[in-house]
């Protein structure tokens, strides 16, 4: 079996020439999976904003829409967990894509080894306001506000939220100790699992444990990483795109 693991691509539904880069990209990764993955995983962050309302869809995210649509059609199973960016789901992936959606995590045994696939954003350490932050922004009734508003007028207000999350600068010792709260959680989790997946920290990372192994699939901002296990065989790689 061929299982692949990506997270933190961050498309955008407004692109700079930067973002425009990052689609094609990704967009040549996905299409280099056709009937070659068995399953793909994409655990949160997919999308800088995800939000679909009952009769509209956000333009700018059909090129991907289109090709993970295209991979499902051809075999691939598709699982997608909540990242800190694109988690109000409702039905549209589900219905229209053939997606697997899980709003925590994903666990499940894939040949021979129990798998636990999370964004990871609620087990960085010391970040008390992201956290309350979260709480807010995933509240129903907030939800249901944004549902009201016309969807020019919510997404402008998603992408200032989206941006502020984004961009906020962060030291690199405050970073280095989120990082070592994903694998201090990461070190517990794997008492009940053989492999554990995060993402979020946007530092690809392969950590062998005497009990397991935890890899983080890092970002497409700039790493390009994505995660491979063939037949229970792990590997954490970096895509090259083609020469044109």
């Amino acid at each position: 079996m061929r299982i692949y693991i990506v997270s933190d691509f961050h498309l955008k539904f407004k692109e700079k020439q930067e973002d425009t880069e990052r689609r094609l990209r990704i967009l040549e990764f996905l299409s280099s999976l056709e009937n070659q993955a068995d399953m793909l995983i994409l655990n949160g962050d997919i999308f800088d904003l995800w939000y679909a309302w009952n009769s509209v869809i956000i333009r700018g995210y059909f090129p991907i829409l289109k090709k993970l649509s295209e991979l499902q059609e051809k075999g691939t199973r598709l699982v997608m967990t909540a990242g800190n960016h694109d988690f109000w789901f409702k039905d549209f992936l589900k219905n229209e894509i053939g997606m697997e959606i899980y709003p925590k995590s994903f666990i499940e045994e894939l040949d021979g080894n129990k798998i636990f696939v999370n964004h990871g954003d609620w087990f960085t350490a010391n970040d008390w306001r992201y956290k309350l932050f979260r709480s807010l922004i995933r509240n129903k009734l907030v939800m249901k506000f944004f549902e009201l508003l016309h969807p020019d007028i919510a997404l402008g207000i998603g992408k200032m939220l989206s941006r502020s999350s984004r961009d906020r600068k962060m030291p690199p010792t405050l970073k280095r100790r989120k990082e070592e709260g994903l694998v201090k959680f990461a070190q517990k989790a794997l008492e009940k699992y053989d492999i554990v997946v995060l993402g979020h920290s946007h530092s690809p990372k392969l950590e062998k444990f005497e009990n397991g192994i935890y890899v983080n699939s890092g970002d497409w901002i700039e790493h390009n990483s994505y995660i491979k296990i063939t037949d229970g065989k792990l590997e954490l790689l970096e895509y090259k795109t083609k020469e044109k």
